[in-house]
């Protein structure tokens, strides 16, 4: 009675380690009820209480002799024990869906009309139902076998293009989640494959995978982990591009990573300068861009290529034209960090004051930030005339 005492409306499962100092093929088996399992290991428990050793996966196996021998204590007794079928766990999963994933993630090593339904129905459910983002972080084998037909090559005529998409955007469904972040970014294949479908994939999987290292890239951790694998030159080259599909995503994506300073290096080395001014100058998603560039703007050699490509009378005439507070703010304080490092430019600048007033407006009229970067400016233009009377 003691050993069935608080279960008869739980179901049992266990965990299987297969043990270090006896036969290689000897399995121990340790029973205890899922609620406090599940206690145990979200708080961060990954040792088994019975053999010490650390756990290779989280997945709770049914132990169904247990649970009939409960049954069986319970029926006759005539106590009414819960269908464990129907029973939801704290995750709010109950024990049909996740068999029901289990067997999804083997068909992703099946044959191909296999793989393409069960990577239709998991980017479905990743997509409505967070528990099942959950369970991809439960086991160091889910990711892997999810993204095998992708990195397996078994087809004569490349990857499926369907099915690269189901499975791209399953990533993207999986790194939403915040608890999956690390794991998922840190999964050998991820970030190569994700890569790869910036590169190869239809315009969709390409802008999703963009999506899926722009919410990876939230962990400082990942920014570095997504730099380190060049993803940042990918990147660049689908903005180059310029699909309106896949423009926002990838500019958000681009943003995230260039936050820390070996990404600003690695982005201007692959061109983001040259390729972002164009495409301000085109007036295709200024706002995003205008915030990489001021990003960069902190790196010396970005500001040297912008001061090269003409980034002054295009920043110049953003500020005319636009009525975007943050837009004005973002082009005033590249031109002040330029016209610091590059004294060619403040002609351009003076030559702009004079005809139209720009700077002046601004500092009069902007945000607190921009008014104190035009004032800096003008100040500065002030000492140059000065200067030169003097002399």
């Amino acid at each position: 009675m003691s050993a069935f005492q608080g279960v008869d409306e739980r179901p049992c499962d266990c965990f299987y380690r297969r043990a270090t100092k006896r036969s290689s093929e000897d399995l121990i088996c340790v029973t205890y009820d899922r609620p406090f399992i599940q206690k145990g290991l979200k708080a961060g428990n990954r040792i088994c209480p019975r053999t010490q050793q650390v756990l290779s996966h989280t997945i709770l196996t049914p132990n169904h002799l247990v649970r009939e021998m409960i049954s069986q204590w319970c029926k006759n007794r005539g106590i009414e024990l819960s269908d464990p079928v129907l029973l939801v766990n704290e995750d709010g999963i109950t024990e049909s869906e996740r068999d029901h994933f289990l067997s999804l993630l083997q068909k992703m090593s099946s044959g191909l009309p296999e793989q393409k339904e069960a990577a239709k129905e998991l980017r479905s459910l990743t997509k409505r139902m967070p528990s099942f983002r959950a369970l991809f972080g439960e086991s160091i084998h889910a990711i892997p076998q999810l993204l095998s037909p992708l990195s397996e090559g078994k087809f004569e005529d490349g990857i499926h293009p369907e099915l690269q998409e189901d499975v791209i955007t399953t990533l993207l469904n999986l790194s939403i989640h915040d608890n999956n972040k690390k794991h998922v970014a840190e999964s050998p294949m991820v970030i190569p494959l994700l890569i790869e479908a910036l590169q190869s994939g239809t315009i969709q999987t390409r802008s999703n995978a963009a999506a899926a290292l722009f919410t990876l890239s939230a962990l400082d951790s990942n920014k570095a982990l997504i730099g380190k694998s060049g993803a940042l030159k990918p990147l660049i080259a689908l903005l180059d591009e310029g699909h309106p599909l896949a423009m926002k995503d990838v500019a958000s994506a681009i943003f995230n990573l260039c936050i820390t300073h070996e990404n600003k290096a690695r982005a201007v080395r692959d061109g983001a300068v040259r390729t972002i001014l164009k495409k301000i100058r085109n007036r295709m998603h200024v706002d995003e861009l205008l915030a990489i560039l001021a990003m960069l703007s902190s790196h010396p050699k970005a500001v040297e290529e912008m001061g090269e490509l003409g980034a002054v009378p295009c920043l110049l005439r953003v500020i005319r034209e636009t009525n975007c507070g943050r837009n004005k703010e973002n082009c005033i304080a590249v031109l002040h960090t330029i016209c610091l490092n590059d004294r060619t430019k403040w002609k351009e600048i003076r030559e702009e004051e004079n005809t139209y007033g720009t700077i002046s407006e601004l500092a009069q009229n902007g945000t607190s930030r921009s008014k104190r970067k035009a004032s800096g400016i003008l100040d500065r233009l002030n000492r140059t005339v000065n200067l030169t009377h003097t002399a």
